[in-house]
């Protein structure tokens, strides 16, 4: 279209990105999920590639046997007859060459961009979170956009929500006005604040609050307590129930006691950060990927293949190529078929050799947990694994995600045995999951009516050797779930 009103520009731009190719993009999907989620991805597979097909048990023969000459069928040769172009269309070398050389070149990027590596605990748990991110589940930021796409408000107030969930912290708490975003944004300040009051209707209860005072106050209201005797406490007393004087607000309040204790009961089984938890699942069925048990004076390593079905690649379809009777077109797509379905056998068996190979490195690693318990876990990192299996720490993280493993002392998320740690005084290292444990014990066995302090904690730790900060025992208190003293204090 031309003429008065109307201009035609062309421009052009040159920009560079990188594209993993749909066959590596599904190898990585596959090291990364549960042995439940992979069944889901082998079966719609299964839908859509004629040429693969499950094979069953067999009478007789064992299942490590029948996987020993599907390994060998769907790696060998091609089938006699196959015109040699087809033969190279099967060959997966270059393909996970390739994968093998994006992994390298993010250890390289990393290398560069990362510095020197972290000397303290602190650091190395922020570099823990940063390689668990990597292969988390829904961010509280998703989590949320999904609610404000669902609610009947404005374009400009979903925008708005996009900029007001992004400036939360992770207990999900405002760090930011409206009138500051608003002003970031450029977006109308009506939109940020309605932005701010539909979040605060959002679940879990608590989301949105500018402190931990408005943040019970809306768990409350939630429940239909926003009335209650503990909402007026934390209303109107709420600096009084940080000291936990209880006396005064009895006082006060002109209550019992009592009724004052009770409703401080109420309070504390409330979320103080209800951004941390959105993302677990309690009733998820957990099954062990890998069982290590012992044999003799080792250990064995089992891995589950029970969710696993079996492929192979359909003789019918191999011969049906090596007679040669096809149109160029119809071997063309079946050639694309079976390349796409052994990419995908060879990717679930290199998904399983990486999960065993990473299985074996924390048994030496951790061999005093398996042994003897929580209380001999030591500090390790994926960066130390990474090295020993020859990977980077991404391929660690996703190899590990969303996976179980069973132990002599029960079942525990392969990420439970990376942690930082400390080193005693005597030279030995301690992981900070012991050092938690120890702060629990510490706290269970206190007095009630005197409970310890911070940084009680902290001189009873020292007396043990370790040497730990009183803000590094406070987080490690608040991530077991337990109050602060003045909250644990309790009045006969």
């Amino acid at each position: 279209m031309s003429g008065p009103g109307f201009s035609h520009e062309l421009r052009q731009r040159q920009t560079q990105s990188l594209v993993l190719a749909p066959q590596l993009v599904q190898s990585l999907k596959i090291l990364q999920v549960a042995a439940l989620d992979l069944r889901s991805v082998i079966q719609e597979e299964l839908q859509n590639n004629p040429t693969l097909e499950e094979v069953l048990p067999t009478d007789g023969v064992s299942l490590d046997q029948e996987r020993d000459a599907e390994a060998a069928s769907n790696t060998g040769d091609s089938p006699e007859g196959e015109p040699a172009e087809g033969r190279e269309e099967m060959d997966f070398s270059k393909e996970f060459e390739i994968l093998g050389k994006l992994d390298q070149d993010w250890r390289d990027h990393l290398a560069n961009a990362g510095g020197n590596q972290p000397h303290t605990a602190e650091d190395a748990e922020r570099r823990q979170h940063f390689f668990d991110s990597l292969v988390s589940e829904t961010s509280l930021q998703e989590h949320l956009m999904g609610q404000a796409e669902l609610a009947d408000i404005s374009p400009a107030a979903v925008e708005a929500m996009r900029h007001l969930v992004g400036s939360l912290d992770d207990r999900g708490f405002l760090t930011q006005t409206p009138n500051d975003l608003a002003l970031q944004s450029g977006l109308p300040l009506e939109a940020m604040q309605e932005a701010v009051r539909l979040l605060k209707t959002f679940e879990p209860p608590g989301l949105g609050a500018k402190d931990l005072a408005e943040c019970l106050i809306l768990q409350l209201q939630a429940k239909g307590r926003g009335g209650s005797l503990a909402a007026r406490i934390v209303r109107d007393h709420y600096a009084l129930l940080t000291r936990r004087r209880i006396p005064d607000i009895a006082r006060r309040v002109g209550v019992s006691v009592e009724k004052i204790q009770d409703a401080i009961a109420e309070i504390g089984a409330l979320d103080p950060a209800p951004g941390r938890r959105f993302a677990e699942d309690n009733n998820r069925v957990v099954v062990p990927d890998v069982t290590v048990e012992p044999d003799g004076d080792g250990w064995k390593i089992h891995l589950n293949h029970d969710y696993i079905p079996r492929l192979r690649i359909s003789p019918i379809y191999r011969d049906l190529i090596a007679k040669g009777t096809l149109s160029k077109q119809e071997g063309q797509y079946l050639r694309e078929r079976i390349n796409s379905g052994k990419f995908l056998i060879n990717s679930i068996a290199q998904r399983q050799q990486t999960i065993e190979r990473i299985t074996r490195e924390i048994l030496k690693a951790q061999a005093g947990f398996f042994q003897h318990g929580v209380a001999q876990l030591h500090p390790l990192t994926m960066t130390q694994i990474a090295d020993v299996v020859g990977v980077h720490e991404t391929t660690v993280s996703r190899a590990i995600a969303n996976k179980f493993i069973k132990t002599p002392h029960g079942v525990f998320d392969f990420k439970f045995f990376f942690t930082p740690g400390y080193r005693a005084e005597g030279g030995d290292t301690v992981s900070n999951t012991s050092v938690k444990e120890m702060i629990a014990d510490l706290i269970a066995g206190e007095d009630r009516s005197h409970p310890l302090s911070d940084q009680e904690i902290v001189s009873r730790l020292k007396e043990k050797g370790l040497s730990v900060a009183r803000r590094t025992v406070a987080k490690y208190r608040e991530e077991l779930g337990l109050l602060s003293s003045n909250l644990r204090r309790e009045y006969t």
